[in-house]
């Protein structure tokens, strides 16, 4: 937990990869309600601690392309098997850091960011893993801009997974109890990260979203190649 959220506040994203892939090995009764719950205090607090990098055109667009991405997520749950989804996400993510890595730029407006916001509501709906196709649209930016924004990007979409769960029962006495007690880890690692985001070059910290996502890509085809 102290490492997740330690990569979490110093890139901007990857608090679920590291820590939802590790603790379902732990106890699967530790994913993905508590993860959820951790989630709110890391990203409003990165979010808080640098919030003058926020773009906020960038959350609209892309919070309200999450809202339709989840229809088609459940859309895509009702006729794809999870196995084809898997090898779909992973491998469009893979294409993508590849083609940003070669230092192609991306234009952002308000339709590619309305089109990341659709696609990361898919991806999060059937993966739990979202974070990759936004962080690659800001990979270029200044890291309180990628910092802040991604935070208010994944508060924003936790907090509706969250409702709606709530609503749907799907949340348990125990999920925010054991949310609770990771609370102390996870705040250590967000402390951590006040420290090590000013030791990270910009350079360093777009090579970092580039194996982050890949890292989150792979994952998924190694769950559709191996179950």
């Amino acid at each position: 937990m102290v490492l997740a959220a330690a990569v979490q506040g110093t890139i901007g994203l990857g608090f679920n990869i590291v820590a939802v892939s590790l603790m379902s090995l732990i106890n699967p009764a530790l994913v993905p309600v508590p993860q959820l719950i951790l989630s709110i205090p890391q990203t409003l607090g990165s979010m808080i601690r640098e919030r003058s990098g926020i773009d906020g055109t960038g959350v609209l667009w892309i919070s309200l392309g999450r809202l339709p991405g989840a229809a088609i997520g459940v859309w895509l749950l009702s006729v794809a098997t999870d196995r084809t989804l898997d090898i779909f996400i992973g491998t469009l993510v893979l294409v993508a850091v590849l083609i940003l890595s070669t230092g192609a730029k991306v234009a952002r407006n308000q339709a590619i960011e309305f089109g990341a916001g659709i696609f990361a509501g898919v991806s999060s709906y059937v993966s739990a893993i979202g974070g990759p196709a936004v962080a690659l649209l800001y990979s270029k930016d200044e890291g309180p801009t990628i910092r802040a924004t991604l935070a208010l990007v994944f508060l924003v979409g936790v907090s509706f997974t969250l409702v709606v769960r709530a609503f749907t029962g799907a949340v348990t006495s125990a999920d925010v109890f054991l949310g609770l007690a990771l609370m102390p880890a996870a705040a250590l690692g967000f402390s951590m990260s006040s420290w090590l985001k000013e030791r990270v070059a910009p350079a360093q910290l777009r090579a970092a979203i580039f194996i982050i996502s890949s890292v989150a890509a792979v994952a998924l085809l190694g769950r559709a190649a191996f179950g």
